[in-house]
């Protein structure tokens, strides 16, 4: 029988050697990445997600050791240690097992409340394999900067006591790990990224033909030369309902909409760029039209076309908007690396276009709104001074997904009533903010607009609105009490653990179906811009109608025609 468990003793032997406290607390963390969060994963993402998870809590657990042996904090005798490692790595392992049994009951409660079809199984065998895969290499690398410290701290042991070299050796290392992975390799790998999307928004649309309408930017006889405005931008201009589209749709009189679009290569500063935009606005008279929109667009240049088709909608055409593109990049990778450059952006095109505005008579000018989808929002919001508007405010703003780091968005929601959610806030009496998720808010209520009108869509299962990095050690405000239709009853708050959840979620944000996450639906908007515009000529019942329409499985695409027209492709755009 010798030979059958020969085996084992080696198993046993490499078992009894591993940290006892950095498994156990990796495996815990493990399983509690399987519980569910804002946003449904798929298997392989689950898998990504939980060996991040385990390397934290192995991490976690290693430090506590060390912390222990450190304080000169002894167990009693080294039988106490061996049945203290095996109970605590047997109790991990099962708590895991258990929990990889229910994770597909978990992953379902995300999808119930998305109506989303369940799934049959979550595949616990294919994440526990891929979660090896960044376990061992997130562990390697903590493996490697313990070992740069201690090799560090040797070094200054020579030359002072012991413990200060420990501290030393730890702060070296950690300013060279930082120079190294933000100052080096960050610098390079942003400036590699920008100009991949640099090259993208060059390419991409350079077989799109010359928009041959004079009104249109771009064409032959517009200030923006075609040749300077990428993809995303030429989808924003070319597109978009006709007169005789939004006749057919309405059953009222319609004019052609004026979009107008500058892009980054147009001019050669941003303060150019936004005198071209204002140069470009006269030319095709926009200050001439009923509603006047400056738009900012997400990271790459993109404008989400619900957003604009259905004020378009709602007014006949009779709608001038004007976007400028900041930047390249993507808009995680914007905010991370360069967050000011779209403030600077949208105050420049917001100073030099109020400026004008301003000194029209009030009679004879448009209506001025502003707008922005994710870091759009963020770029919008930061683009006024509410006490220079005071005097002369514009008539509002409507802000789709803001960023959780938006100024302005944290402080009002912060100043919310009491009784009210953080994920749906009542701020004073509702006479210049309102918030509006796709469950409440986009119905009127009876409450009265002041002179300023600023409207926040947002839903409760967005990670980009609702992340937050206290979520490490404390509960967010939005799983206090009453939680969003949409959230998962299932979603408990662990310390680390839903900090890493959410964080990921940010990145599968747009994964979710449409009306959910961070994709918003075009009936959404419809009704966000009634709210925030209050068009005329329009019953409840026609209202109802086209919401209807456009929430129709199908129909906005046929409405308006085209791919990028469908809410599902295009909030499958590479952005946002």
């Amino acid at each position: 029988m010798m030979p059958v468990f020969k085996p084992i003793r080696p198993l046993r032997r490499f078992i009894l050697r591993l940290p006892a406290g950095g498994v156990f607390l990796g495996l815990v963390f493990f399983a509690l990445s399987l519980t569910p969060s804002l946003i449904p994963r798929h298997f392989l993402i689950q898998g990504v997600l939980s060996g991040c998870v385990f390397a934290a809590g192995y991490g976690i657990g290693v430090f506590l050791e060390w912390l222990w042996n450190f304080m000169g904090l002894r167990p009693p005798s080294r039988r106490w240690i061996r049945y203290a490692q095996w109970t605590m790595i047997g109790a991990g392992a099962a708590f895991a097992f258990v929990c990889l049994w229910l994770s597909t009951g978990w992953q379902n409660s995300i999808r119930a409340v998305m109506d989303m079809p369940s799934v049959e199984s979550n595949q616990p065998i294919y994440v526990v394999a891929i979660a090896i895969v960044p376990a061992l290499i997130l562990i390697a690398l903590g493996t490697l900067i313990v070992s740069g410290v201690r090799l560090v701290s040797g070094w200054l042991r020579l030359l002072i006591p012991p413990r200060v070299a420990l501290v030393g050796g730890i702060v070296i290392v950690t300013i060279v790990t930082n120079i190294t992975v933000n100052g080096v390799l960050g610098r390079w790998a942003f400036a590699a990224a920008d100009r991949f999307y640099a090259n993208l928004d060059t390419l991409a649309g350079a077989y799109e033909e010359q928009p041959d309408d004079p009104l249109r930017s771009g064409s032959a006889a517009s200030l923006v030369d075609w040749s300077t405005i990428g993809l995303d931008a030429r989808i924003y201009v070319q597109s978009g309902p006709t007169a005789a589209e939004i006749e057919e749709i309405t059953g009222k009189p319609a004019i052609d909409p004026l979009r107008v679009y500058v892009g980054l290569r147009s001019a050669g500063t941003v303060e150019e760029r936004a005198r071209l935009a204002l140069d470009e606005m006269l030319r095709v008279g926009a200050f001439e039209r009923k509603i006047l929109v400056l738009i900012m667009p997400v990271g790459t240049g993109w404008v989400q076309p619900p957003a604009i088709d259905t004020l378009e909608f709602l007014h006949g055409g009779d709608v001038a908007s004007v976007a400028l593109q900041y930047s390249y990049l993507t808009s995680s990778l914007s905010l991370v690396s360069e967050p000011d450059v779209g403030v600077e952006a949208a105050r420049s095109l917001f100073d030099i276009v109020y400026a004008y505005w301003n000194e029209l008579p009030p009679d004879d000018r448009p209506e001025l709104y502003l707008h922005g989808l994710s870091l759009g929002a963020y770029s919008s919001q930061a683009s006024i001074n509410l006490f220079n508007l005071l005097s002369n405010p514009i008539e509002g703003a409507l802000w789709v997904g803001p960023p959780f780091a938006s100024q302005i968005w944290r402080d009002v929601t912060g100043a919310r009533n009491p009784l009210s959610p953080a994920w749906l806030p009542q701020v004073g009496n509702g006479s210049i903010v309102r918030y509006a998720n796709q469950f409440a808010g986009l119905k009127a209520d009876g409450r009265t607009w002041g002179p300023l009108r600023l409207f926040y869509l947002q839903y409760g299962s967005d990670p980009v609105v609702f992340f937050d990095p206290g979520m490490i050690y404390r509960r967010p405000a939005w799983l206090a009490g009453r939680r969003a239709p949409d959230v998962s009853p299932e979603l408990t708050w662990y310390p680390v653990v839903t900090f890493l959840q959410v964080t990921f979620d940010l990145l599968i944000a747009q994964a979710a179906p449409v009306g959910y996450g961070h994709v918003y639906a075009p009936q959404h908007y419809l009704r966000a811009w009634i709210e925030v515009t209050e068009p005329e000529g329009w019953t409840q019942a026609e209202l109802d109608a086209l919401t209807n329409r456009l929430t129709r499985t199908g129909t906005y695409r046929d409405i308006v025609g085209g791919w990028f027209r469908d809410p599902a492709m295009a909030s499958a755009r590479p952005d946002q």
